[in-house]
């Protein structure tokens, strides 16, 4: 078979989560996160979005209403990663979720970006970042990239504000 590559220009478009509680993901998601409401379809799922696309989260109870977290040890998804267009981005909303005492699972500097970590009310991993410029991102010797997982100034990072 010939090697395919996809397109350069492919994106994922949006995630679709299985929740138990919609309005609970919605306050989480639209109240503490600031994503749109785009539509509601029924009672049983919505769709949201930065900046009026149709959708970046689907949020359904279809299979899932009223049920409890999957255990961390299952195959599933890790995390939704949320990427913010600037660091400034990145510690206002970090400046939310203190203000909300909304806990942190981790916070890391990768290099290429940096990052905090959370989970949404059903344990689903939320990754919110934002990416240096792709001219400053570390490499080795040989020029490949070279990602690495350390601790994030929160300091500086706050310094945005």
């Amino acid at each position: 078979m010939e090697k395919y590559r996809i397109p350069s220009e492919a994106r994922i478009g949006h995630i679709h989560l299985k929740v138990s509680d919609l309005e609970r993901s919605l306050e989480f998601y639209c109240g503490l996160l600031g994503f749109e409401l785009m539509m509601r379809y029924g009672k049983e799922a919505a769709f949201i979005s930065a900046g009026g696309y149709h959708h970046h989260i689907g949020l359904n109870t279809w299979q899932s209403k009223g049920s409890s977290p999957a255990p961390k040890s299952y195959p599933g998804l890790f995390h939704t990663a949320i990427l913010f267009p600037t660091r400034k981005d990145l510690a206002i909303i970090f400046g939310r979720l203190q203000a909300a005492k909304y806990p942190l699972t981790g916070a890391a500097d990768h290099g290429v970006s940096e990052a905090l970590y959370l989970d949404d009310p059903d344990e689903n991993g939320v990754e919110l970042y934002w990416d240096r410029p792709k001219e400053l991102w570390p490499k080795d010797e040989r020029g490949a990239l070279t990602m690495y997982t350390r601790r994030l100034d929160i300091e500086s990072l706050l310094g945005e504000l």
